[in-house]
């Protein structure tokens, strides 16, 4: 067709899967960002999700594509480090930057396999 169209059902299922994730694992990502990474008082919290949508706004209007995760995960370890560098628990901010460093190329070779399995099946 001439122009793009996503079905109600494709819709449906991306929010359902969202939505059943944030409820089976979100609470563990929230723990993390705010309070394992460095402990944030509501000002900080505040000031770290103002300076992350900031951020996303001026990414958006850019046309620079940006994760939210990212974005707010360097606010938040900006907002601790600005209190003082020591307060910023660096080994659990290195697991994050490596667990993103993996997800791309592991997203990567699943996707593939799925092509292959896929390719193969049909």
């Amino acid at each position: 067709g001439q122009s793009f169209y996503v079905p109600l059902w494709v819709v449906l299922t991306c929010q359902s899967a969202l939505a059943l994730g944030t409820l089976l694992g979100g609470w563990r990502i929230v723990h993390t960002m705010g309070s394992k990474i460095t402990r944030l008082n509501p000002m900080q919290g505040f000031c770290a999700e103002t300076g992350g949508a900031i951020t996303l706004f001026a990414a958006t209007w850019l046309g620079v594509p940006v994760s939210t995760t990212h974005t707010i995960t360097g606010a938040i370890i900006g907002v601790g480090a600005a209190r003082r560098v020591s307060a910023v628990r660096w080994g659990i901010a290195g697991n994050i930057v490596v667990a993103w460093v993996i997800t791309l190329p592991a997203t990567a070779a699943i996707s593939a396999l799925t092509y292959l399995v896929t390719r193969l099946a049909g």
